[in-house]
């Protein structure tokens, strides 16, 4: 089959494309390569992909409808997988514009050429940020999501219902997977794990918000990719649920659904992990939360179980020794600041 990643030099687009291209699968990357965080590390993923014969990159912003619309006339995909994004809960206190651009005409522009050219599924990147600060012990994807805390999940679930509609009037299989904390390899320098490493490695003290007590759901990212693989081939159909607390739409071939690990990590747990695989203490700032933080994330999990036969399951410790293996192989030939 042909695929479209948008997002393919982003993090979990990349890990994607190189599972979907180890599966045989011909993949077709989009990809802005935007100045929100080291454009080297995007080139040194995209690098590795474009090793393989069945990987076609293609450099354009989202936002910019001729040139996307160009890429969909040439490939005519089976399947989009649409994970590019604005990220960071932070940055859109400082820069909200990029996230309306990117989120929301990026992700309509998407909408518009799957209605012309019809594909088989379009899976599209949500994030956990959506259950904002509901009080729920575990977020079901029936948790409301209608008080988000900050414009980053406001534009994702804003192209959650958008995306609905879009499936409900044109017929077009939609799943969309909410993203609990992923973490490993090749991640991103502006999330957690990365700035953690980076500055206890070097001596530098790291902010801890919430006074570290927040707690979150961290999901390996070959977790993630294995769930995203396996979602390919379930394909929302009309008709309503046909499984115990399913989404699927009674109205639209259109679904959403949980992808994290279901064992929520206490911020502080956290940080000792690294502070073992780095080898070395960290010097903690406890501060206060910030806006647009929650407090706590727990993912449900049963829906992907149900409909996929799998469970994320990487555990923390494992999965922040993998991130450090690649950290040090990284940075051994990169200049990291």
């Amino acid at each position: 089959m042909k695929f479209i990643v948008t997002g393919s030099a982003g993090f979990i687009g990349f890990h994607l494309a190189r599972r979907l291209l180890a599966d045989g699968q011909t993949v077709h990357g989009i990809d802005g390569f935007t100045a929100y965080y080291d454009r080297d590390l995007k080139h040194a993923r995209n690098k590795i992909l474009e090793a393989s014969d069945k990987f076609t990159p293609h450099v354009a912003m989202l936002e910019d409808m001729t040139a996307v619309h160009e890429i969909f006339e040439r490939v005519r995909p089976d399947i989009v997988v649409h994970l590019a994004a604005q990220a960071g809960v932070r940055y859109s206190l400082t820069n909200p514009s990029a996230y309306i651009e990117s989120n929301l005409v990026g992700t309509f522009n998407i909408l518009e050429l799957v209605r012309k050219f019809p594909v088989r599924h379009l899976i599209a990147a949500s994030t956990s940020s959506v259950y904002g600060m509901e009080t729920a012990s575990v977020f079901a994807e029936q948790t409301a999501t209608d008080r988000p805390v900050s414009l980053y999940a406001a534009t994702k679930k804003s192209t959650e219902v958008i995306s609905h509609a879009y499936s409900h009037l044109f017929g077009i299989p939609t799943t969309f997977t909410r993203f609990f904390t992923v973490y490993g390899p090749w991640g991103r320098p502006d999330m957690a794990l990365y700035s953690f490493v980076a500055d206890i490695s070097k001596g530098r003290p790291i902010d801890v918000y919430g006074e570290g007590r927040m707690s979150r759901d961290f999901t390996y990212i070959d977790d993630v990719v294995e769930a995203l693989s396996r979602l390919v081939d379930v394909v929302p159909s009309d008709g309503g649920p046909q499984i115990a607390d399913d989404t699927l739409s009674p109205i639209a071939p259109w679904r959403v659904v949980n992808i994290g690990n279901g064992a929520p990590v206490k911020l502080m747990d956290f940080v000792a992990s690294i502070e073992k695989h780095v080898g070395a203490k960290a010097n903690i700032r406890l501060l206060p939360m910030q806006p647009g933080d929650v407090a706590s994330t727990h993912a449900d999990t049963r829906l992907l179980q149900s409909l996929t036969g799998f469970q994320p399951n990487t555990s923390l410790d494992d999965g922040v020794g993998a991130f450090m293996d690649w950290y040090r192989d990284y940075t051994a030939t990169t200049t990291v600041s």
